[in-house]
């Protein structure tokens, strides 16, 4: 498992971390009051945003590094916890939460299934998991860190194994949001006009990380310079729909234990 993708709060990066952030908001109504978790915390720069409105929070990561910095970083508010553990297995009791968040996580790891078998183990009856990964129709090229990419197909034939209720959503970009990918696809087929034979999709993805990281952060850079409304874009400029799912950025799950 390569799982050594973070957030990066560049200006060049701002457009991923608003399609990111735009999740924790989303969660925040179902939230609410609750016993919560957050898997694949990171640094916890979504997970402290939740606890403000939940009766507790726990953030898990596997880094141990990482947790003690989520820690210090956050330790002012009372009602939120970190645990690191490699998932599955889950950290946690059976049953002690309402309301588990994973964004942008699954798609890292190997046993996706059993982890949401996990997942239905530590919620309480009535419990609600939040989940969002990218649609892969909409990648471009291999991503080194993420172990399987979903269509919407796909992940509702798996979340209907475990879950007896299911609803799938999409995150579509306003015009601002869509040029700026537009421009993003443009940069990275140039790029892979160096590579006719589709060599990235067969090597081991360890060898692609550190070439993979320079030439995102070369193309970020470069797509804040020649796009004004980069830095301008926000969480409002992002929404949900049920409509054309194949042409929308993440894969939104939010699934209900009976």
């Amino acid at each position: 498992m390569f799982d050594r993708e973070r957030p990066s709060f560049e200006d060049s990066n701002n457009v991923t971390v608003k399609r990111c952030f735009y999740a924790y908001e989303f969660a925040r109504d179902y939230v609410k009051g609750k016993q919560t978790a957050d898997v694949g915390c990171a640094d916890g720069y979504g997970t402290q945003y939740l606890a403000d409105f939940t009766q507790s929070t726990i953030g898990v990561d596997y880094s141990e590094v990482t947790i003690a910095d989520a820690r210090q970083k956050h330790a002012a508010k009372t009602n939120l916890s970190f645990k690191a553990g490699k998932v599955p297995p889950i950290p946690l009791e059976d049953e002690s939460v309402d309301v588990l968040t994973a964004f942008q996580f699954i798609e890292h790891i190997e046993p996706r299934l059993a982890f949401m078998q996990d997942v239905k183990r530590v919620l309480k009856p009535g419990g609600i998991f939040l989940c969002t990964t990218p649609n892969i129709k909409m990648s471009i090229a291999r991503n080194p860190f993420h172990v399987h990419e979903y269509t919407f197909d796909e992940m509702k034939a798996e979340a209907s194994k475990v879950f007896e209720n299911i609803e799938l959503k999409g995150l579509q970009g306003n015009d601002k949001v869509n040029t700026y990918y537009a421009d993003n696809a443009k940069w990275a087929k140039k790029i892979l006009m160096l590579d006719p034979l589709g060599l990235h999709k067969m090597v081991p993805a360890s060898w692609l990380v550190k070439p993979y990281n320079m030439l995102t952060s070369m193309m970020r850079k470069d797509l804040k310079e020649q796009n004004n409304d980069t830095l301008a874009i926000s969480t409002q400029d992002f929404f949900l729909t049920q409509d054309n799912l194949d042409a929308t950025w993440d894969i939104y799950l939010i699934a209900k234990k009976g």
